[in-house]
This record gives structure tokens, sequence and C-alpha cells, in this order.
């Protein structure tokens, strides 16, 4: 497993993603994506996972938490709620049908979840493991250290800790409702700085 095993789509709504990934993020966001999308590709092909649509997994998985951005925030919605729009008016502008566009949506809103069955979503299952890993290091083990460490090369975690903390706790404190608030009460600042990806 090597880094240029996966590659991009190249289709109007990857390159849409990346733009607003490029514009609204800051380099520790941008490689939190980018590194989600790696470690979702990396578990589905460590569990055979097949029948997923990668560029709906792509497209989710760069726009997971556009919410966060002070431009795309909701003042009532949850960020991955309010990310999951944005993806779905992106999916639109790309010409998605309906049923599609909704999915992107599915797939934000659920790496929110606890956990998501894969028989349910195998793309939001992906996303929901490979934010898990990035965020608090959970199942790090399952992935070869050595793509491990090239992606982290590649992408490497900055002041993600400090940065990604920090805003889901203003979340939760002002959406007290919101799965933010679910993350910050379940520890999230403390699995954040001790991530063995922050080691490695």
């Amino acid at each position: 497993m090597r880094l240029h095993d996966f590659l991009p789509p190249h289709t109007a709504a990857a390159r849409g993603a990346r733009e607003l990934v490029a514009q609204f993020h800051s380099s520790a966001l941008s490689n939190h994506v980018h590194r989600s999308w790696l470690w979702a590709e990396a578990f589905a092909l460590v569990e055979g996972r097949t029948g997923i649509d990668h560029e709906l997994l792509y497209t989710a998985a760069l726009l997971h938490d556009i919410g966060l951005a002070p431009e795309y925030d909701n003042h009532v919605l949850g960020y991955e709620e309010a990310g999951g729009f944005v993806g779905e008016a992106l999916a639109a502008g790309a010409g998605w049908p309906a049923t599609r566009r909704r999915r992107v949506n599915e797939v934000i809103v659920r790496h929110n979840w606890p956990s998501v069955d894969p028989d349910l979503d195998v793309e939001g299952y992906l996303l929901e493991t490979a934010t898990g890993l990035d965020v608090s290091g959970r199942r790090d083990e399952e992935i070869p250290v050595e793509f491990r460490r090239e992606v982290l090369a590649a992408y490497p975690r900055l002041d993600l800790a400090d940065e990604f903390g920090g805003s889901v706790r203003t979340q939760s404190e002002r959406k007290p409702h919101s799965h933010a608030r679910r993350l910050i009460d379940g520890g999230l600042i403390g699995k954040l700085a001790a991530n063995p990806l922050e080691r490695l």
C-alpha cells in the first residue's frame, strides 16, 4: 500500500471540493481532510470492501469539516449538517442527480455518528472510521505503518489538535444540541493530544 495507489477522481465535483478546501480551510484542516480520504480508501482496501462510490467518498471526505469554516458556519445546524448541505449544493453544480446529491450530504453528516453500519452506508462507514483514526488514533495499527508514515509526510498534522479541538469546542458552546457537544463531552481534546499519529 503506497500513496500513489490512491489517485483523486478527475471530476467536476472532486475539483470543486479541492477548490473549496484550498480557499476556506487552513493548512492543518486541509491536510486533515486529505488524510481522512486516504485513510478511508486504505480501510476499504484492508477490509476488502467493494462497490464503493469513490467519487462520492472523495467529495464527502474533503468537505466533511467545511461547516467549521466561518463562511459556511450555520447558527443553528451542527457543522457536519451545514457541511452536508454544502456538499449537496456542490454536487448539484456538478450535475449529480438528486439521489446522489443526497448521498454526499448523508455521508458528511454520518462521519460524526458514534458508528455507522457498513451495510447501511459503506461510504459513511469508511469516512467515520477514517476520521476516527485521524482524530483519536482509533484502529491505527490496522493500517500499515509505512503507509501511515508516507501519508503523514505528505500531509503533516501541523497544529490540527489545537485548531480542530478549539473549533469544535466553540461549536459545542454555541450549539449545545449538536454532535460537537457530544464530541467534547466524550473527551475530544484529550483524544487529539493522545493520538499516536502525533508521535509517528
